[in-house]
């Protein structure tokens, strides 16, 4: 829901006139699309009928990834939002900027979560 608000408060400016936003768009988006793609495997079980995929570095690995992405990209927001730009995205900018960090901080407990995980599926 958090990654949702990132795309749609950017997604309903002009951002592409600016390319640092457009960087945003696509690591908001992406990582949203990715998130609810294994949301519904993880919904539907479906991870249990594939055994040879090893779904606990697939999601460290995936966790990991939009850690880093997500953190760039809210680091590129906030950095490229001020009010010489254009003052009537002022505030979805600032707001879109402020939810990139709580995604990031959400990526990164599920990266730690995850690497928990990892590290107990190799010590077996």
């Amino acid at each position: 829901v958090l990654g949702l608000l990132v795309w749609t408060l950017i997604a309903g400016t002009e951002y592409f006139l600016y390319p640092a936003f457009g960087w945003v768009m696509f690591v908001a988006v992406f990582y949203w699309v990715l998130t609810v793609f294994f949301l519904i495997i993880y919904m539907t079980m479906t991870y249990t009928r594939i055994p040879q995929v090893p779904w606990t570095t697939v999601g460290l690995c995936f966790n990991g990834s939009a850690f880093v992405l997500y953190l760039i990209a809210a680091i590129v927001d906030a950095s490229s939002v001020t009010k010489e730009l254009d003052n009537h995205n002022y505030n979805s900018w600032a707001a879109s900027s402020f939810f990139a960090f709580v995604v990031t901080s959400c990526y990164a407990g599920n990266t730690y979560f995850s690497f928990i995980s990892w590290r107990s599926r190799t010590l077996q």
